[in-house]
């Protein structure tokens, strides 16, 4: 049973940066696990629940702006290199997205009388949220299309900007991160004013959803992969400073703005995301460097990192809906508190047990077939 869930992981993983992808992903599954608690601790945990997809987007555009810098920077532009990149990336994401989305697919034409399967068409190209509302069918998808247009965004940026005479990659790279986390800002300030927001479920939907409204997230995180790679010594001078001020800057922004502020004004549609961001980035200096841990918080912290893609794919329409959530507990137990004990026990056993399942048994030998084709 124990080999059945062993993972071997690299030993040169950055420990630093598996603590903050850890952090993320528990943010964001013990957000979902709250539909099994009642509502006042509900309540309770969401004011001190950071928003760990926004931590997500930051640390995808440093790692993989980083790497798309080096490879360039090493490679030199040209279309092979573009596309050995999209490979790298989507035998990673793919995979696992595509398996999930025909399982439930599958799940709604053989149980949901009302499922129409052209209706989810556009999840297949990643489509159903450039624009517009993200719809009700598997919902914890509207972050996987930012990530993906990001992935092919990037490039073909740069490609259009190597047109501009005498600008090298870092000159591109500079225009491009202004142009679209100067761009992205000032659309959601637009829309803000055009659209408005009246409640929670409208932001959310509206500005939080939505790729176009999204993508200088990941902006920032490049914007850190870009100091990272041309300005290594400034990463490393005021690495604990900037650590310090972008965890002074969650609870600012959690604990006290929040006291302050609502989902139908100016700061939560336009500017949260941007703060947030900013907050991540200041703390991936410090992360960054530190590399290595041990003992059983440092396992846990890598296994949790390793499978944080396949817990995020899983923990909210498979687990929570299709699972947990048609069992009729109310037939066998009339306590509610009972049963929200016993979902609220079932949903972390299913989590850890199916996630370390689809990223050992799948996700991984998927991934490893990157470098045979």
């Amino acid at each position: 049973m124990k080999k059945l869930f062993k993972i071997d992981f690299d030993q040169d993983r950055i420990y630093g940066l598996d603590i903050l992808r850890a952090i993320a992903i528990l943010f964001v599954v013990i957000e979902h696990g709250t539909y099994f608690m009642p509502i006042k601790i509900k309540r309770l945990l969401g004011a001190y629940i950071i928003d760990g997809v926004t931590v997500f987007f930051v640390l995808s555009g440093f790692l993989v702006g980083g790497l798309f810098i080096k490879t360039i920077e090493q490679n030199g532009l040209s279309i092979q290199t573009i596309l050995n990149f999209w490979k790298r990336r989507w035998y990673r994401t793919l995979p696992n997205y595509f398996l999930v989305l025909i399982l439930l697919c599958v799940l709604n034409v053989l149980l949901n009388p009302d499922f129409a399967i052209h209706s989810v068409s556009k999840y297949f190209l990643f489509a159903q949220n450039i624009f517009s509302e993200h719809p009700p069918f598997f919902p914890e998808a509207w972050s996987l299309s930012v990530e993906e247009w990001f992935y092919v965004l990037l490039p073909l940026s740069i490609v259009f900007t190597a047109i501009l005479p005498g600008f090298r990659l870092k000159h591109q790279l500079a225009l491009i991160l202004i142009t679209v986390i100067v761009g992205v800002t000032l659309f959601r300030y637009y829309k803000y004013n055009n659209v408005g927001v009246e409640n929670f479920k409208e932001w959310n939907l509206l500005f939080r959803k939505q790729v176009i409204t999204r993508l200088d997230s990941i902006m920032y995180g490049v914007v850190g992969a870009y100091i990272y790679y041309y300005h290594q010594e400034l990463w490393k001078r005021y690495h604990k400073q900037l650590f310090i001020l972008g965890v002074v800057m969650f609870y600012v922004l959690k604990i006290v703005v929040r006291k302050y502020t609502h989902s139908s004004d100016m700061y939560t549609s336009v500017f949260s995301f941007s703060l947030y961001s900013m907050a991540t980035l200041f703390v991936l200096p410090y992360l960054s460097q530190l590399k290595t841990g041990n003992g059983i918080f440092y396992k846990f912290i890598t296994y949790t990192s390793i499978c944080s893609y396949s817990m995020y794919l899983l923990g909210y329409s498979v687990i929570q809906f299709w699972i947990i959530g048609k069992i009729p507990w109310s037939n066998w137990i009339t306590n509610p508190y009972v049963i929200y004990s016993t979902q609220f026990v079932l949903y972390w056993i299913l989590l850890w047990c199916m996630s370390i399942g689809l990223y050992k048994y799948f996700e991984k030998p998927m991934t490893s077939l990157r470098d045979k084709y």
